[in-house]
């Protein structure tokens, strides 16, 4: 099911329905001006207004025309890739990626590279202006065609600052203003998002929750954490944080976890619990499978990668690890599809790789037979589409970080409508 935000016939909100009828085309993937107006509730004029200003502004393209039961066939209309672009950067401690992306979110160029763990976030800044002017470079892409620059990285994020506010992973980032120093190394404008979330815009942007009314985008990384649409809108919560899955408690008096709790989803399904989890097992006495000759040659050999690979190839030890991992991180889910009274779960982020499969089909297992909404319809669970488990595509969070630009240009926001005193 589509869900698309309205428009409001009032003076003075033509910035706000602007962004309602392009979010309209965007999502339609082919519309007609007809078909707008009714999603929309806007009037037939305005509708005609706006879109005339958006073919003149090069965004949307008429790609010809579809009949209409007898009367005068509709002219179809789509935003047009072209017309803008974006460059989105996902750091995660040791890796960074970055994507240029054009306007229906699809990857024209990416780059991927390693990074110190530790890097300071000046350094960082400096290494993100160099690989965007490449990036440019070699797509052939003119700098007045780039929109700006997204960055994805753990959190929490404080929007007003564009800080990262206590990362888990990485200290020295504390309050650092990262995305001024972006600014300043690549002379973008630069939003700042947390992966998850970033993940999830790009998953509403470009993937499978363009059709989803309310879905929640379940992110494993580093660690583990999530991004939430409902009714077709973004949810931040009151600090611009929510969503915060990797926090849930799925094992009462379980292990620590650095937020203070114990026992949550993330203290227990985090890559480094599996892997320790599975280095555990493998020092018992007698313990067999793929992995033990590895461990019994270097403990540190039996990588959070190898694991995965081993659970995917129905190695016992590894199998079993994951699965747990895998079902506590389901009783998590189905909370928050009971919560929430979701359409769709999707799944995404490195910590899936070659066990993505095992991720999935074991929540959904557990929606299918738990969740309350098990008994009136079907709550999908999906693997993203917008990148392989693999790596052999951009991250999602990275063509999140460039359909944020996007997002923010051009989705409806009703605080606009509230600071004007219209509702």
């Amino acid at each position: 099911m589509r869900v698309m935000q309205s428009g409001a016939n009032l003076p003075g909100l033509g910035s706000y329905n602007r962004s309602v009828v392009l979010g309209a085309i965007q999502e339609a993937g082919g519309i007609s001006r007809v078909e707008i107006a009714e999603l929309t509730g806007l009037t037939a004029q305005t509708v005609s207004v706006i879109v005339r200003r958006l073919l003149e502004e090069g965004l949307v393209r008429e790609v010809g025309a579809e009949p209409s039961g007898g009367g005068k066939p509709r002219t179809i209309l789509r935003v047009d890739p072209e017309a803008g672009h974006a460059v989105g950067v996902h750091f995660d401690p040791g890796e960074i990626h970055y994507v240029l992306a054009d306007l229906a979110g699809r990857p024209v160029r990416v780059r991927r590279g390693a990074v110190r763990g530790d890097v300071e976030p000046e350094a960082l800044a400096r290494r993100v202006g160099g690989a965007v002017r490449r990036l440019l470079s070699e797509a052939g892409v003119a700098r007045e065609r780039v929109m700006g620059v997204g960055l994805a990285c753990p959190g929490p994020i404080d929007q007003r600052g564009g800080n990262v506010v206590f990362p888990p992973q990485l200290g020295s980032w504390a309050e650092a203003p990262i995305r001024d120093l972006l600014g300043e190394a690549t002379g973008f404008p630069v939003a700042v998002e947390n992966d998850a979330t970033a993940a999830a815009i790009g998953e509403r942007w470009a993937g499978l929750g363009r059709t989803a009314a309310s879905f929640a985008y379940v992110y494993l990384g580093t660690g583990i954490g999530g991004g939430l649409f409902l009714d077709g809108r973004i949810y931040r919560g009151r600090s611009l944080n929510a969503a915060e899955f990797g926090h849930i408690t799925v094992v009462p008096d379980g292990p620590a976890c650095h937020c203070g709790n114990r026992g949550c989803v993330e203290a227990v399904c985090r890559p480094a619990a599996i892997v320790a989890a599975v280095r555990e097992r493998l020092a018992a006495p007698g313990a067999g499978g793929t992995l033990a000759a590895l461990y019994a040659k270097d403990p540190r050999r039996v990588t959070y990668a190898r694991v995965l690979a081993a659970a995917a190839d129905g190695d016992e030890v590894a199998a079993g690890v994951v699965r747990t991992a895998a079902e506590r991180l389901a009783d998590a889910v189905v909370g928050i599809v009971n919560m929430l009274d979701l359409d769709l779960v999707v799944l995404g982020g490195p910590g899936l790789g070659a066990a993505a499969e095992i991720f999935r089909g074991t929540v959904a297992g557990a929606v299918a037979s738990r969740a309350i909404a098990r008994r009136l319809r079907t709550v999908r669970v999906e693997v993203s589409g917008l990148a392989s488990p693999d790596g052999g595509s951009p991250s999602a969070a990275a063509v999140g970080a460039a359909s944020l630009v996007f997002h923010r240009a051009f989705a409806p926001d009703v605080g606009t409508l509230i600071s004007q005193g219209h509702i």
